[in-house]
């Protein structure tokens, strides 16, 4: 019998950092290192991931076949230097800056994981947006398929267009560093106040509420577009190539002013900014796809890269019906690359054939690929600081949480293996009333503590999805952005405003707490299949309401990591308005607890590492 070929793949130094291991093929485990060391983006070495993943598959490291690095650093640093050379003495800070860095881990990748591992382990490199590629086509339902990857910047492609079949992935086309997409949307990002890397989606949040008068000018002025999408940027505005910021002051100019101060007031011109910008990519990406159609012939179109997550740019790419059918993976940016990785070892290095294609499945097990907390381990837990609880039933818990939710309830939800990538999915969320006119400014006011304009997405039954939302597809990965059907909508006075709140608290559907400004959703759809104790909820709601759907976000506070343990998600809990806390079958109420001193030491003092 053949000794089977575990992979591990790795992403780490630049932001989100990640692990993923895939044996003969198949995927067994992947997580973001900040979910461990709750440290929001954490770009160091993954290793308390790698921990996970090889405990996830009963392992050692010396049963690994091969490690494989997300991104070729010497072709990174040659892009790097070239740059910075480009730029004389106005690049020299940003080497002084970046150089040490890159020098001494960057370019010692191997002996790094060698030492972080213990054994000597093959480590193999392989560039960043094949390793995107990667991610989206080999865990997809398509035997064959065209791939767009679109981010800041891998080595040096920053756009790459792929044909993929069977177990191989073409790169027929590329647009290379500086010209990038991803670059001048986060150009933007910065301008209005939000961090680069993890802002990008308040941007497109932010985008209905204003009107994109700046689009035009940005075409003719920023970015040159092609007819088949093709495009270059006018360097002369931004900032990245030999700068500390984004932006220049050319930029400021075009726009008429400075950029917007972090956390000072939201404005009309934010708004419209973030419109236009928005506007500007979708239209791009449009093009690109088109093309991407006409090269390859295909029907099937599979995306990655942090573009990728542009939910909304997806929903209208859709809606175009260029390609038959789109799959998106749903760790779409740099953490998924260590999970493109891993496959690109295994199918391509060690040439082990890609498992039969389920046409109506992915692989990615719902995305739900991370760790799994005994009902003994909660317990032992929850017994040790004497925090009162039920345990329950399957079916009592799905009925408690549903009732909870139909009372206007905010509930914590930690039910199952923590999902991959940026987006909870019922394993790690904050539930609530979709039907309240309340829950959006609550939730992101008294319980996630961040922007009351930031929308929420909506869960409803895959069955179901259609009576409440304009959508042509399955949406497991909260991936696409799709119009609230008109018979629910209400309609609302469109009178000019820059009081955000008087904007976000107009009602706009029976759905409110779901429904954007423009009427739009970002939707997840659930089945029975990849998530049964979620669906279970959304059908015993269904059952109190008439409404199969509920508000679902991410189990954390504005600036910490989503939860991954029991203390994680009993922390975040007793720090917010949250009335009820599930943890796999034991319920908390708020009202029960006792008064909460914050342990930060939790993890030495219980030995929960």
């Amino acid at each position: 019998m053949s000794r089977a070929h575990y992979v591990l793949g790795i992403s780490a130094f630049y932001h989100d950092s990640a692990a993923a291991l895939v044996r003969d093929g198949e995927i067994v485990a992947a997580a973001q290192e900040e979910r461990f060391s709750r440290k929001k983006h954490d770009p160091r070495f993954p290793g308390h991931a790698i921990n996970y993943c090889l405990e996830q598959a009963e392992i050692e490291a010396e049963d690994l076949s091969a490690v494989v690095f997300y991104d070729n650093p010497l072709l990174s640093l040659d892009r790097i230097v070239h740059t910075l050379s480009q730029s004389g003495d106005r690049g020299l800070a940003a080497w002084l800056t970046g150089a040490p860095g890159w020098m001494a881990v960057k370019l010692f990748v191997e002996r790094l994981v060698q030492q972080e591992l213990g054994v000597n382990v093959p480590l193999l490199f392989v560039e960043h947006h094949l390793s995107h590629a990667a991610s989206a086509f080999y865990p997809s339902p398509f035997e064959e398929a065209a791939v767009l990857t679109l981010d800041g910047v891998g080595e040096w492609a920053t756009t790459t267009l792929c044909k993929a079949d069977s177990d191989q992935i073409q790169i027929i086309e590329e647009i290379e560093f500086p010209h990038s997409l991803g670059l001048l949307y986060s150009a933007f990002t910065q301008f209005c106040g939000f961090k680069v890397n993890s802002g990008e989606y308040k941007l497109m949040g932010l985008a209905p509420y204003g009107n994109p008068i700046y689009a035009d000018r940005i075409r003719a002025e920023m970015i040159d577009v092609k007819p088949d999408g093709s495009f270059r940027l006018n360097l002369d505005y931004l900032g990245f190539l030999d700068g500390q910021t984004m932006t220049n002051d050319r930029f400021h100019e075009f726009i008429g002013g400075p950029p917007r101060e972090p956390e000072s007031r939201i404005g009309r011109r934010e708004m419209d900014i973030a419109a236009s910008i928005q506007k500007v990519t979708e239209d791009v990406v449009l093009l690109i796809a088109k093309h991407l159609r006409d090269e390859t012939g295909s029907k099937n179109l599979c995306l990655a890269g942090g573009v990728a997550l542009n939910c909304v740019a997806n929903g209208k790419l859709l809606r175009e019906k260029i390609f038959d059918r789109i799959w998106i993976q749903p760790a779409a940016g740099d953490a998924g690359g260590a999970l493109g990785a891993a496959l690109l070892g295994a199918h391509q290095y060690f040439g082990v054939p890609r498992p039969p294609v389920d046409p109506t499945r992915d692989r990615m097990n719902g995305s739900y690929l991370g760790p799994l907390y005994s009902n003994e381990e909660i317990r032992s837990f929850l017994d040790y600081y004497a925090y009162p609880y039920d345990t329950v039933s399957d079916d009592e818990r799905a009925r408690v949480v549903a009732k909870a939710l139909s009372q206007d309830k905010v509930v914590g939800y930690m039910v199952g293996r923590m999902e991959f990538g940026p987006r909870s999915l019922g394993a790690r969320s904050i539930l609530g009333d979709a039907r309240s006119e309340t829950a959006q400014r609550t939730i992101n006011l008294r319980v996630k503590f961040r922007e009351s304009f930031r929308p929420f997405a909506p869960s409803v039954p895959a069955e179901a999805s259609g009576k409440f939302f304009d959508l042509d597809a399955e949406s497991p990965y909260m991936l696409l952005v799709a119009p609230v059907r008109e018979e629910i909508r209400t309609d609302v006075s469109q009178a000019a405003t820059d009081d955000m709140l008087e904007i976000v608290n107009q009602r706009r559907s029976t759905i409110p707490a779901v429904t954007h400004v423009d009427y739009s959703a970002r939707v997840q759809t659930v089945d029975g299949v990849a998530k049964p104790d979620y669906k279970a909820v959304l059908d015993e709601y269904g059952k109190l309401t008439d409404t199969p759907v509920i508000v679902n976000t991410s189990f954390n506070v504005r600036g910490e990591p989503i939860v991954c343990t029991p203390q994680d998600a009993y922390k975040c809990f007793m720090r917010t308005d949250m009335e009820l806390l599930v943890i796999e079958n034991q319920i908390l109420y708020r009202d029960r607890q006792p008064e909460f001193k914050d342990k930060e030491n939790w993890q030495d003092e219980y030995g929960l590492d």
